[in-house]
């Protein structure tokens, strides 16, 4: 009887002291909400990909064996910012998620961003690009993961103005992405000595890109820059070879390309591009081996940059959490940007005041189908930009976060 009273004792203590552990996980339950396009023009490039990718962060995380409850919501806001807020006002409010995470389209970012903040929760953003995320509208509760439009600027447009594309006509897509994404090119295609010859915007998404590709061919302009991406880049391309833009000697420039635009693409339509990413699935044995577990769980396929950032965001934050013993939004936001990051994806890194993860980013060239050694084989680093040259300046940014 003796040994049976201590034995409940024991358990019992242990069970105060578990909880004790936990007892700031509001629920009892860390809830992730993965938020994309499901199946319309970003659904390849994030989509069903990042919720593999985050489910593998939990897992990676050891999030059963540590005894935390994780569950992953999915939600598809259709590009439309009035969805997307909808959704996340009923996850913060209604279902208690902690996170929404992934969020392609930067109108529904800056959304989003402003809801988080009302509400007091995280946010972290991998597919969305506006570099606004870490300058005018930067928040203590939320985080830009992986990449940004004056990231992809700097890379590529910097880049092709140096071997000679000095003259370019944008096509935009007509909404904050493209607009940021245009205006941060443009500054750099000025300040390395290019000029712009013109300019025009497409609705989002568009099929029909006739009317808008003979405008730019008709400029003279040496480079046509995409400021679009998605389904939008790959019928651009594809509608610019029926014109015979490329063999006219003007060039496209991919100003985000994700890795699953080339497949679709074929090597034969998008060998040469070049374009800037933060990750490739065969940049070093990390990469590959994270790549391989995930193309497994996911059709084959090989993970884009915006996958790969959110698992190593998820990641990152499962992390913060364990070390605060709390989800409070800001709080664990706060935690994040003391931790370093250190993960397969990225390697290590860290987390500005202004919400900016910092990594290096990688200008690529597309490879001829004569130098790919298989599916997937796609790229070559033509330049590695350290970590701290990637991303724009922190008190260039007009961040108020940032003293």
């Amino acid at each position: 009887m003796k040994f049976l009273k201590r034995s409940i004792q024991l358990a019992a203590a242990l069970a105060i002291a578990a909880g004790a552990a936990h007892a700031q996980i509001s629920g009892g339950v860390i809830k992730i909400g993965v938020m994309n396009d499901q199946t319309g023009t970003y659904a390849d490039l994030a989509g069903p990909g990042s919720v593999v990718a985050a489910r593998m962060a939990v897992e990676d995380f050891g999030a059963a064996k540590k005894g935390m409850k994780v569950d992953i919501l999915v939600a598809d806001h259709q590009n439309k910012p009035d969805v997307g807020s909808q959704i996340a006002r009923k996850w913060y409010d209604a279902e208690e998620v902690d996170l929404i995470v992934d969020v392609p389209t930067s109108s529904v970012v800056l959304a989003i961003n402003q809801i988080a903040r009302e509400m007091n929760k995280a946010f972290i953003v991998s597919t969305g690009a506006t570099s606004d995320l870490t300058g005018k509208a930067c928040s203590p509760n939320s985080i830009h993961w992986t990449y940004d439009t004056w990231a992809l600027a700097n890379g590529t447009g910097s880049a092709i103005v140096k071997t000679g594309g000095d003259s370019w006509f944008f096509l935009t897509a007509d909404y904050a992405f493209g607009h940021a994404l245009e205006r941060d090119t443009e500054a750099v295609v000025l300040k390395s000595g290019g000029k712009v010859l013109g300019k025009v915007r497409h609705p989002f998404p568009s099929a029909d890109f006739s009317s808008f590709l003979l405008q730019a061919q008709a400029s003279k302009a040496k480079v046509i820059g995409l400021a679009n991406a998605g389904a939008d880049t790959i019928n651009a391309i594809k509608q610019g070879s029926e014109f015979g833009i490329v063999k006219g000697g003007q060039n496209f420039a991919g100003l985000l390309v994700f890795l699953t635009d080339v497949h679709a693409l074929g090597l034969d339509k998008a060998q040469g591009l070049l374009l800037t990413e933060s990750f490739y699935w065969d940049l070093n044995d990390q990469t590959r081996g994270f790549s391989k577990r995930f193309a497994q769980r996911h059709k084959g396929a090989m993970p884009t940059m915006a996958q790969a950032g959110v698992y190593s965001a998820v990641l990152h934050y499962l992390k913060a959490v364990e070390a605060l013993k709390s989800d409070d939004g800001p709080k664990v936001i706060a935690k994040m940007k003391e931790m370093p990051t250190d993960d397969p994806v990225f390697g290590k890194g860290r987390i500005r005041p202004d919400g900016r993860k910092i990594h290096p980013m990688y200008l690529f060239e597309v490879k001829k189908p004569s130098e790919s050694k298989g599916a997937w084989d796609y790229y070559k680093v033509r330049a590695t930009i350290p970590a701290e040259q990637a991303f724009r300046p922190e008190k260039e940014g007009g961040c108020p976060l940032v003293k």
